[in-house]
């Protein structure tokens, strides 16, 4: 039998406002976010998956999963996340995702 999440957590990502950053446009056009999650929302219509669009304001970068405090100096250089207060150190990526994960901050956007 084969296992699937309940719900798979995503960023409503400004794509159009990162396309004006010169040092990111390249990199974002060929990720063709819009294509992947409109495929993502269609798979999960199919098999019975919860979308959770989180918003893009919600810090899931900066924050740290473990104690909620937020870390104001990470940039996009940053591969590693440190919590100045709990002392945590992680993959940046894998601790937004966490935060991602855990947020109450979303709209469904597909459901059972």
């Amino acid at each position: 039998m084969k296992t699937k999440p309940a719900y798979i957590a995503i960023e409503d990502l400004n794509v159009k406002g990162m396309m004006k950053n010169r040092h990111l446009s390249r990199a974002i056009a060929a990720q063709n976010f819009k294509q992947f999650r409109e495929w993502l929302i269609g798979k999960c219509l199919e098999i019975g998956i919860e979308i959770r669009l989180v918003n893009r304001w919600f810090p899931s970068t900066k924050r740290c999963s473990a104690c909620g405090e937020k870390n104001h100096d990470i940039s996009l250089a940053d591969r590693m996340f440190t919590c100045a207060v709990c002392g945590l150190e992680m993959d940046r990526d894998f601790n937004a995702s966490l935060n991602l994960k855990y947020t109450n901050d979303y709209t469904v956007v597909t459901t059972n």
